[in-house]
């Protein structure tokens, strides 16, 4: 097996910032189905154990694509560090759609992968709030043939109302603590705006309920970030769906950041297994 790793490609994205990306496949000429992984919040493509999982998926035949929202609050230069956050609070959901859309059209679009893209097997890979966003890409992108999701939310509109609307409309921005660096990250009024201008179009478990494609729901009963109760709303939601609920499984199924010894802990390897038992299925 020849692995071939195209690391932090520059390709422009949302309100001219820009978007980077890793495309991990096997170079073989052959046909593969591609899985395009979306990050959650104040997520980026190289935390924690994401480069070996994408090793993961390479070794099963897939080719695996990751980056980084325009908007997450990191930049080119500083792909690890949220360096950026003036980009951070000026980002919403429908950057993050049009964000996949791009990245979707970059990699069908880009020759040196057209020998190794499957287009009729394209799946999309979602964590937390990027689950959200993949259950919305993939309703309306009929490209995308298969979604899975981990610990994803169920609803955007009602976990933003828990945050304090009057401080948002009197300050203009409302702060969100990073556990990990201790920094106090803005979020500016429009986010909240654009949510509430666009509810029809991000409301999660309406597109979930209109999905036609087979649907992994991967949650853990101890998630301490999303309730597995999103879990289970999406699967009443969406018809053709399957839910594995991860027995002790965290919001991050026990990986951390820094990913140091590179050894998976026990749920996340059952969510990786059972991810891509679900994929590779016919």
């Amino acid at each position: 097996m020849h692995i071939k790793v195209l690391k932090n490609i520059n390709i422009p994205g949302s309100a001219d910032r820009r978007i980077l990306l890793d495309v991990l496949f096997n170079e073989n000429g052959k046909h593969k189905p591609l899985v395009i992984f979306l990050h959650g919040f104040k997520g980026f493509k190289d935390w924690g154990h994401f480069n070996a999982l994408a090793e993961k998926f390479v070794a099963e035949d897939f080719v695996f694509v990751k980056f980084n929202f325009s908007h997450n609050g990191t930049s080119p230069e500083d792909p690890m560090v949220f360096s950026d956050l003036e980009a951070f609070g000026r980002n919403n959901y429908i950057f993050e759609l049009d964000d996949t859309k791009i990245v979707l059209d970059w990699i069908l679009h880009f020759d040196q992968l057209k020998p190794e893209v499957d287009v009729n097997r394209v799946y999309l890979l979602g964590h937390s709030r990027g689950g959200g966003i993949a259950i919305l890409k993939a309703y309306e992108d009929h490209r995308i043939k298969k979604l899975a999701t981990w610990a994803a939310v169920s609803d955007f509109v009602t976990r933003n109302k828990k945050r304090t609307v009057d401080t948002w409309r009197r300050d203009g921005v409302v702060y969100t603590t990073n556990a990990r660096t201790k920094q106090q990250m803005p979020l500016y009024l429009q986010f909240y705006e654009i949510l509430m201008a666009n509810k029809n179009r991000l409301n999660i478990l309406r597109a979930a309920g209109k999905l036609k494609i087979p649907f992994l729901i991967v949650h853990g009963d101890a998630d301490e970030a999303v309730s597995v109760k999103d879990a289970e709303a999406l699967s009443r939601s969406a018809k053709h769906s399957r839910l594995f609920i991860v027995p002790g499984g965290d919001h991050t199924y026990g990986i951390r950041h820094p990913f140091v010894d590179g050894i998976f802990p026990e749920p996340a390897l059952t969510v990786i297994n059972q991810t891509i038992e679900f994929l590779k299925k016919t």
